[in-house]
């Protein structure tokens, strides 16, 4: 069950919820599949097992894709064309250098209308544009602590939209 720590503000710019277990990572990224829209760019930031290629899995899903969902540690990239736009999942973490992005051509995936999730944003810097969303997992006890901050207007529409998906669903509440 998710627990909403830090429920969104009227401006929409944060959100944190504490994640007992994988089906609450799984059920983040369905919610976080509401509010993406074509252009949008997401930073999922975390340590090594923290969830985020579990979160992506969440997001397909409910986009409607059923097949495989795989880190992009080794190919840096996996694309997917579900339902209503193209997704692409980012992983940078091999990067020895940042100028790797730019030889590899990823900027042209930024520039495009897909959405863009990107594990270890930081090893690309400073050649990858900036978030419109940061989503930070971190180990907390038994679970994880999701945080996320908008970062543009894009940004705090997108997680109001995964708000209203949280509130909708029968899992997640508010400590009381």
């Amino acid at each position: 069950m998710i627990d909403i720590l830090h429920p969104a503000d009227d401006s929409g710019a944060a959100l944190k919820a504490h994640l007992h277990g994988e089906d609450d990572t799984v059920a983040l990224g369905a919610a976080l599949a509401a509010g993406l829209r074509p252009g949008l760019v997401i930073y999922l930031q975390g340590d090594l097992g923290a969830g985020k290629t579990t979160l992506v899995r969440g997001v397909l899903r409910a986009l409607g894709h059923g097949g495989n969902v795989k880190s992009p540690t080794y190919t840096l990239i996996e694309p997917y064309v579900v339902s209503r736009l193209d997704l692409y999942h980012f992983d940078f973490y091999r990067f020895n250098s940042p100028e790797e992005f730019l030889d590899a051509g990823l900027d042209e995936y930024f520039a495009g209308q897909g959405a863009c999730l990107v594990e270890w944003p930081d090893k690309a810097r400073p050649y990858l544009v900036p978030p419109d969303l940061e989503l930070v997992l971190a180990h907390a006890g038994s679970g994880r602590l999701a945080a996320l901050t908008a970062r543009t207007e894009a940004g705090r529409t997108c997680l109001t939209e995964l708000a209203k998906a949280l509130q909708a669903s029968p899992a997640p509440r508010a400590p009381g």
